[in-house]
């Protein structure tokens, strides 16, 4: 059994195993077979209007009542350049020409920062666990979201960034490693930090802050969940992994980047969204990134290339598809979600030495044993 249960006993759940709230893959199946399987399923509400969020919510407590992280962004709402907008569709407008588009189409993507109206719908569902990206909102609204009686975590690229986090209230913190599939949660931003990988970066975390530690970032299989318990983690939140499973909502172009040799090539670029995000090299990045200047602020990009990425996926090919994935995607496993879950959490337990299975992090764990 895990003697690490920290987030366990903070969450009510059985095993240390966290889903993604990946925005596109992740809807009710999936987050329900994780949590049926004994892990924390995951509903991402970045991406969804508020009636979308509540008609999931809706069809995953239909089939469970086991504990639910819902998660939300806390991006600042974007400044409109004009000026880079405009540069930025010149730089596109050779594609929709090749393609036949019409250059002035596009279509919004819905990104919305966490707001009173979306805080209002949490007071309304009353989830067990509430996850922030990108930071946490403002303390009214996050004092509100706590008032529901619900678990906040929120994502962490750096031991500062953990330390903010624990200061304002979070229940645990999600320590991201550069590894990480999509857009690193980084909300501190430092121009001399250079991206931290998981292993160096958890044990960091667990050593500055108090409370439980979730590992993320590059943890598809079951060594990578026992590695981030021997660094002092209490749970791992895993993305990668779930996109092999049935049951996510992942393109057949996204499925078969993922399963050949050219998934190991990946690149944090900003080109699908105005943020940087991991995806897979695909011929949009080998073209125009991965990383352009021009490219507008987050979420404003989403539109800008949406009208490609749909006449792409028409046609079976994925040169304008944002192929999300962690650096480890190599390791993942075609099972279904359930299985895969208990997969993870049981092999774990086998390359888990006794010696390993640790409670709390490790100044907790010195002031025990000297006390």
């Amino acid at each position: 059994m895990w003697a690490n249960r920290r987030f366990l006993d903070l969450v009510g759940i059985d095993l240390p195993i966290i889903l993604a709230p990946m925005a596109e893959p992740v809807r009710a199946d999936l987050a329900v077979a994780v949590a049926e399987a004994g892990g924390l399923g995951s509903l991402p509400g970045a991406a969804l209007s508020a009636d979308q969020i509540r008609t999931e919510f809706g069809l995953i407590r239909q089939r469970t009542n086991r504990p639910l992280n819902l998660n939300f962004f806390c991006h600042r709402a974007p400044t409109r350049d004009a000026v880079k907008e405009a540069a930025w569709r010149l730089r596109l407008k050779p594609y929709y020409a090749e393609s036949g588009l019409d250059f002035a189409a596009n279509s919004a993507a819905p990104r919305a920062p966490f707001d009173r109206r979306l805080c209002d719908l949490v007071v309304e569902l009353r989830p067990e666990v509430v996850s922030f990206h990108f930071g946490l909102p403002e303390p009214g609204l996050l004092d509100r979201v706590k008032s529901t009686g619900a678990k906040i975590l929120s994502s962490a690229t750096t031991v500062e960034e953990a330390r903010w986090l624990e200061a304002r209230g979070c229940d645990a913190v999600i320590a991201q490693g550069f590894e990480a599939g999509g857009h690193p949660s980084t909300f501190l931003p430092d121009r001399l930090a250079a991206p931290i990988g998981t292993l160096a970066l958890v044990p960091q975390v667990v050593d500055a802050v108090r409370i439980p530690v979730i590992a993320a970032g590059g943890i598809t299989d079951p060594r990578g969940v026992a590695a981030a318990f021997v660094l002092g983690a209490s749970a791992v939140q895993i993305g990668t992994a779930y996109l092999f499973c049935p049951e996510a909502r992942v393109s057949p172009m996204h499925r078969a980047a993922l399963s050949c040799p050219r998934a190991a090539r990946t690149a944090l670029t900003n080109i699908f969204t105005g943020r940087p995000a991991r995806a897979i090299v695909n011929r949009m990045i080998e073209d125009l990134g991965p990383v352009a200047d021009e490219a507008p602020e987050f979420p404003l990009a989403i539109a800008d290339s949406a009208p490609l990425r749909a006449m792409s996926e028409a046609r079976g090919s994925d040169d304008f598809v944002p192929l999300w994935a962690g650096q480890a995607a190599a390791l993942g496993r075609a099972l279904p979600a359930a299985e895969l879950t208990q997969w993870l959490a049981r092999e774990a337990l086998r390359h888990l030495p006794a010696s390993a299975e640790v409670h709390g992090n490790s100044r907790a764990n010195h002031r025990t044993i000297t006390n």
